[in-house]
């Protein structure tokens, strides 16, 4: 079984809500089929085919929930020393060609963001960085082609998800 890396924080965000889902949201489901099982006939009762969906849609939530809080490798990344780039990392590249400057730090899948600068940690740009350090080079394949890169800064910095 492949480990996930991810945050504490994230960790415990979805060990809550599995919790949630578990006791709370389980038996509010079986409540609402039960009083649409008594409304009548179950072939044209839409209460009835909206709560079982709904019930299907949690049950797979749950189920997903479970699989991740199980393959959770919780990381503090503000323990790890940073010299090369790892989980939690925040790198800034530099564009050779353009001089144009990107800063991303390197998350768990459950904590991308990339409109935020938080990369997935099994992204295509964040394999390409991990394990450089400061003043190295590196070329990454990106939808608009190969792109070389100078690492022009790698460091911890608090994340916020």
């Amino acid at each position: 079984m492949q480990k996930i890396p991810m945050l504490q924080s994230t960790y415990e965000r979805l060990s809550i809500e599995l919790e949630e889902l578990r006791t709370k949201e389980r038996a509010n489901i079986a409540k609402i089929i039960d009083e649409a099982r008594e409304l009548g006939d179950l072939k044209e009762n839409a209460e009835y085919h909206a709560a079982k969906e709904k019930q299907g849609l949690m049950e797979a939530r749950i189920s997903e929930l479970q699989g991740l809080t199980s393959c959770a490798q919780v990381i503090d990344p503000s323990k790890l020393a940073h010299e090369r780039i790892s989980f939690g990392s925040t790198v800034v590249l530099v564009d050779q060609e353009s001089d144009e400057e990107f800063c991303y730090t390197i998350v768990g899948v459950q904590e991308t963001k990339p409109e935020q600068g938080l990369i997935s940690i099994a992204s295509p740009v964040a394999r390409a960085l991990l394990g450089k350090e400061e003043g190295d080079e590196v070329e990454i394949t990106l939808p608009s082609g190969r792109k070389a890169f100078d690492i022009e800064e790698v460091s911890y910095k608090p994340i916020e998800c």
